[in-house]
């Protein structure tokens, strides 16, 4: 195939990347703690790690882990927000031998149970505020084993002092009745006094599950190899290095806001990152702005990866524009389309272009991306990454031209090995000649220019994650005055999108208070609809099919979007 792209890499980029050196994930992470030992590898709370103590401490989890007699290739999940303890715990598991399973910590219990059960995890790693939320699930569904992580973990006496008001001041430490867990710092003190069997592991291993709504709402874990995500981190390192310099950023602070929990993050912040050997400043939280400004005056930041709701929410900050910016060198706009004007303000303030990219938790998940070294937003997705093909297919799988549009389809080291337990859904995704097919509808340019012209119809975009409308609707259905209902996004100044719900009542007395309860119990708070309207019909097509379109244009017509 023609491969145009190429040519409009920077110079030092190559065409292809390989993986020969290394034998696994915890390999290309255990070369790079032993390489940068004496660097931070992070920063929590103003307080330091270094990639010695990193992996000491992965060590302890790795040696801790295997001491439960869990044969290698078992489910560990984890389950916390951007604390201390989250890279240690990430590569002490991965060194055990054990397939990691991602879970966000705001799902509810039944989101919670469902995960766990499909992804038949074994243990898992869990900040204590949510435990009480994993006590919800019904106990046959629970892990064997439940290891409880606090915010003060790895911080020394700074860490007892959160610790302490975290759980009594604050309250933010639930009641849970997880009579069996095990706090982490009694793991590691365990694990420290013994040793781990380094395992055999192979590039072909499955290392991640990273579970991702379907086209039908119907979450599915992708199964990610340790050789997807050495390959991905491999290629960051390639088209990274224009602008990162020979050491492709050894020593540079790397601000992660986003959720390690989620692809983007994961890879980027936190693989990326110890393999550069970069320092994560690690926010728990990054809708407390407050938060990541300190940050930023404390360790002035070097690349940062966000979110367009998270660049506009900081332009709308007048400190921002007070802060240092003499150390940025790379801003990563993902998990959403950015905005123009949001990419041009931010430009204006900083200096610095958005780079924007693109990619799905089953390509581990960048597979397009702008040239780093950009010298003002493109408007598109940009360039497919060394060793990966990119084609727009046609709904009988034909290449489409230069300049037509067709689905998204991908080819490369980074795409998944497929769906945990779902061959069918896995054979579906996959053309006949073995590219994965996105949904998205592109159009790729004679140069090799990517540029997305619409997306999976039904699928809403809140703050980068997806939400499908299906799941939404199941939940709503459940309710006993809820005859009919619809779930459709609309645009949002403070999030991308939102979620609007349209209700048809079968008990006359249902409020609309009774609705967002019942949703607040069921669904996490991304996934809760910001508006609800009840009319008393929906409309149908000649075959009874409820029309989302119908409903989202007539929205959309009225004005009745969010308007911030």
């Amino acid at each position: 195939m023609q491969k145009p792209w190429i040519a409009l890499y920077p110079e030092g980029v190559p065409a292809q990347i390989s993986t020969e050196g290394y034998r696994s994930l915890p390999d290309l992470l255990g070369q790079a703690c032993k390489k940068h030992g004496r660097r931070r590898a992070a920063v929590f709370m103003g307080s330091d790690l270094s990639y010695a103590e990193l992996d000491r401490h992965a060590d302890a989890v790795a040696a801790w882990v295997q001491a439960q007699g869990l044969p290698v290739g078992s489910h560990v999940a984890l389950m916390m927000p951007n604390v201390m303890a989250y890279l240690p715990i990430l590569v002490g598991v991965l060194r055990a031998g054990m397939v990691l399973v991602n879970v966000n910590p705001m799902y509810t219990a039944p989101e919670l149970r469902h995960q766990l059960e499909d992804a038949e995890v074994d243990m898992i790693f869990i900040f204590e505020s949510f435990a009480a939320t994993l006590a919800k699930v019904d106990r046959p569904a629970r892990p064997g084993k439940v290891v409880l992580v606090s915010v003060g973990d790895l911080l020394g006496v700074k860490g007892m002092v959160l610790n302490f008001a975290a759980r009594h001041i604050k309250h933010m430490v639930p009641r849970h009745g997880l009579e069996d867990a095990i706090p982490l710092r009694q793991v590691l003190r365990k694990g420290a006094g013994g040793t781990f069997r380094a395992p055999e592991l192979s590039l072909d291993d499955v290392a991640l599950l990273q579970y991702t709504g379907g086209t039908t709402g119907r979450p599915k874990g992708a199964m990610l190899t340790h050789g997807n995500l050495v390959a991905n981190v491999l290629q960051m390192q390639a088209v990274a290095r224009p602008v990162l310099g020979e050491e492709c950023g050894a020593g540079m602070v790397m601000l992660t806001a986003l959720p390690l929990y989620h692809i983007f993050a994961f890879t980027v912040c936190g693989l990326f990152a110890m393999h550069a050997g970069m320092c994560s400043v690690l926010i728990a939280d990054p809708r407390k702005l407050d938060t990541i400004l300190e940050a930023w005056r404390r360790d002035p930041v070097s690349i940062f990866p966000a979110v367009n709701t998270l660049f506009n929410g900081l332009l709308n900050r007048p400190e921002f524009e007070q802060l240092d910016f003499s150390a940025l060198r790379l801003c990563f706009g993902g998990g959403a389309a950015v905005q123009k004007a949001v990419a041009e303000r931010w430009h204006s303030v900083t200096g610095l272009p958005l780079i924007e990219g693109y990619g799905l938790s089953e390509t581990s998940p960048v597979a397009i991306v702008n040239p780093t070294n950009a010298t003002e937003y493109s408007g598109d997705i940009g360039l497919p990454l060394p060793s990966t093909d990119v084609v727009m297919l046609d709904s009988e799988e034909r290449e489409m031209p230069f300049g037509e549009a067709g689905e998204v389809s991908i080819r490369g080291p980074q795409v998944m090995k497929g769906y945990w337990k779902m061959p069918d859904e896995t054979r579906a995704s996959f053309s006949a000649q073995g590219y994965f097919k996105t949904g998205d509808i592109g159009i790729m340019s004679p140069e090799g220019r990517v540029r997305i012209v619409d997306r999976k119809k039904d699928m809403i975009l809140v703050s980068g994650f997806n939400v499908y409308p299906n799941e939404i609707e199941q939940v709503v259905m459940q309710h006993p005055g809820v005859l009919e209902c619809v779930v459709v996004g609309l645009p949002s100044a403070d999030s991308g999108e939102m979620v609007k719900l349209f209700v048809v009542k079968k008990d006359p007395a249902l409020t609309e208070s009774e609705l967002r309860e019942w949703c607040a119990r069921h669904l996490t708070g991304y996934k809760r609809p910001r508006e609800i309207e009840f009319r008393s019909e929906l409309p149908k097509s000649n075959t009874g099919k409820l029309l989302r379109r119908v409903l989202r244009d007539e929205a959309g017509s009225s004005g009745a979007s969010d308007a911030g």
